[in-house]
């Protein structure tokens, strides 16, 4: 039963993210996490959530986890460096920009 918990409550988070209700789509996502910890795609999304509610070192920590899950994944190395440079990492942010345009995402 977990799995459907997690999944509705993924679904519920990014609803909200895409409503812009960041604070309340971080709570749903967390407990999504809190279910199925290993999926890449909800660490992503909280981390999304986190960057949107400028708590940067949370943010860097989901998309770091997501990274290492996926290492290919253009989008959570672009959400790290974001994470990066929003803390004042610019070395790493730099690096992670980089990363993320050779896996195709572009959104500097």
């Amino acid at each position: 039963m977990s799995g459907f918990e997690a999944y509705e409550a993924y679904t519920n988070g990014s609803e909200l993210l895409r409503m812009r209700e960041y604070r309340q789509a971080a709570i749903a996502l967390e407990r999504a996490k809190a279910l199925e910890p290993a999926k890449a795609s909800i660490r992503e999304a909280l981390g999304r959530a986190y960057l949107s509610c400028r708590a940067y070192a949370q943010a860097r920590d989901e998309f770091q986890a997501a990274v290492d899950m996926h290492p290919t994944d253009g989008y959570a190395h672009y959400g790290l460096a974001r994470s990066f440079d929003r803390l004042g990492e610019r070395i790493l942010a730099k690096r992670h920009y980089r990363l993320a345009k050779c896996f195709g995402t572009d959104l500097e």
